[in-house]
Order: C-alpha cells, then structure tokens, then sequence
C-alpha cells in the first residue's frame, strides 16, 4: 500500500483533522493522481454528517498524474486531469454500455464511501478510464467544480435538447445554479433566473442572464405562464414544482437536479400542456468529458473562492450557513 496525507472528519463533525491515509499499490489499469485542487460541495457537509465513523470527503477535484499502471496508454506522468464523483462501474450494464454509469444497474463506486477516501487528500489512486484529461483552456482552480456541479447542469440541459433561442429557466442561484446560468447562455438559450428575492438580478445578469423572475409576484408568474422551454430547478430544499410545470410550455421540460428527496405534485401540472417533470444524476464518462471540451471552447468556469485546505473546517462552516459565491476550493498543497 501507498500512503498520502488526508483531511479527516469523524463522528459528523466538521473540525477534519489531517491524518495520514492509505492508497491501493497501482494496478496494471491504475493512475495515480496528485490532487491540487477540490472543490467543496453540499453533498461532502450530508456525508459528515450523517456518517457515524470517519469520512475523507471530496469528489470534484484537478490533478496531475503522479504515475501510471503498466498498461495505461491514454495517460502520461505530468498530464493535467480531473476526477469526479464515480471511480468505478460494472462496465457491462446497459447504462455502462450506453456511457451513462451513474445509473450503473450494479451500482457505481463513488469517490469517497464506505470503502473509499475522498479528494481531501494529496493523492488519489483510480482506474485509467474515470480520470478525465483537462483541456488547456480550463483553469484548474475554477474548473474542479465542473466535475459534479458543472455536469450536473450540464447533463439535463443536454438531454433537453438546448438549442439557441430556447427560452431557459434556471431556479436557485447557489453552486450549480450560478453554472447552469453559464452553460444555458452559452448554448445560446434566453436564460432567466427564477429567484424568490430581486437581490440576485446583477448576479445573474452577470453570469449571463438576461433578466430575473420574482416567484414571488403572482401577477408575474401568470404573466408567464408558458413562457419557457426548460426549467432547471436547483433548489436544494423540498418545494412545489407546480409553478415551474406552469411556466413552461407545450411538451416543455421542468428538470429537479437540486433537492433529492419528495416532491408535492398535482398531475394536473404535467397534463395542462404535457409537460415533463425530470431529474439527472452526474454525467456518465463520454458526456463529462463533452462537458469539459464545451466548458474550454466557451469560457466556463464555476466562480469559485480559494483557501488552504488547513481551512476546510472554516469552508463547511461558511458553507452550511449558505456564505459562499458560489462554490470553495481546496488548494491542497499545504499538504505536502
């Protein structure tokens, strides 16, 4: 085994401690990456705290390869890369098949659980084919939130068929709303942010909004009714999704990608204009990378605030009281 120094959190706390961690010893099929940089994200704050023993979190992270197995071909020592959430699949399901492992039948391997450490940490070892190479135009500091907020906005806004000119809602400003406001406008889309407060309007027009909705104004939201062709919804708490099925149009797409757990619907909603209700998980392999040669063509980066990771603990503090824009990252070499 191989060892690397790591941020530790244990009994749900978020004080991490740096403690030293053990890697697998390289595989035939293996990378090993040195982490420089990862990003934080809501989802590492749920697994502190619901775990009852130690977790390393992490998983959106840039790198260097650091080695390589004996039959890794596609990748070199010295080659910027990225590694999101899943670092393993069966391969041979027909969600693998179709490049869509997230939805693996058996089940993925994701970055950091019950048998993985995550990207708070130095070095990280994983197969060849989930370590995806950084396009040169990508910065690596604003680019590792790409590889779970980036293509989790992504994803969706793909699948619904984004042309220019298409009229896109994006609901809930946070990490990967403020991303699918980038990615919507430079898929050409009219992109309007749906906000329950006017503060946020300079904030999305600069991301590249060209206006906000209140939710909150009744007379508004009849006004538009009907009015857009997809709906990002990035809200990370339970809401009624009956105002955004009412906003689109014929056969138009409302998709929940911020809250996972139940939702209130009336079928109403999704038969007055046969609307479609959907979600996305994290892009499968061919499309993260399609997002990241996407993200280097146009010019988009999540926007981010850098601290040492001796800082964590102070990044899921700020974090956890929603004191963030719009997404931390780790810079991990004071772990050296």
């Amino acid at each position: 085994m191989r060892t690397t120094t790591a941020w530790q959190s244990t009994g749900g706390s978020t004080v991490l401690d740096r403690v030293t961690i053990e890697r697998r010893d390289l595989r035939a099929d293996d990378v090993a990456v040195r982490i420089d940089y990862c990003g934080v994200c809501h989802t590492d704050l749920h697994s502190i705290h619901g775990a009852e023993g130690r977790v390393v979190p992490g998983h959106e992270f840039t790198g260097v390869v650091a080695e390589v197995g004996a039959d890794v071909t596609e990748h070199a020592v010295g080659d910027r890369v990225a590694v999101g959430t899943i670092i393993d699949s069966c391969g041979t399901c027909a969600m693998c098949v179709a490049g869509q492992e997230p939805y693996c039948f058996e089940g993925v391997t994701l970055t950091y659980g019950p048998s993985t450490d995550g990207g708070y940490s130095r070095e990280y070892v994983l197969r060849a084919d989930f370590v995806h190479a950084l396009p040169d135009g990508l910065d690596p500091v604003t680019a590792a939130p790409l590889l779970c907020a980036g293509i989790s906005v992504y994803q969706p806004l793909k699948a619904a068929g984004v042309k220019p000119g298409d009229r896109v809602g994006v609901a809930g400003l946070g990490g990967l709303g403020h991303l699918a406001v980038k990615f919507a406008a430079a898929m050409g889309a009219e992109v309007t942010m749906l906000s329950r407060t006017a503060d946020k309007v300079a904030d999305a027009e600069r991301l590249g909004a060209s206006g906000l909705l209140l939710t909150t104004d009744e007379a508004a939201l009849a006004e538009a009714r009907g009015s857009f062709d997809v709906i990002i919804d990035t809200i990370p708490v339970q809401h009624d999704v009956g105002p955004f099925l009412r906003l689109v149009g014929l056969d138009g797409t409302v998709s929940v990608v911020g809250h996972l757990g139940s939702l209130d619907l009336a079928v109403m909603d999704l038969l007055a204009g046969r609307k479609r209700l959907t979600s996305s998980g994290v892009g499968g392999r061919p499309d993260t990378r399609e997002m990241l040669a996407f993200a280097a063509e146009h010019g988009v980066s999540a926007d981010v605030e850098l601290l040492p990771s001796a800082q964590v603990g102070e990044a899921l503090e700020r974090l956890e009281a929603g004191d963030v824009r719009y997404r931390f990252v780790l810079d991990l070499s004071d772990l050296d």
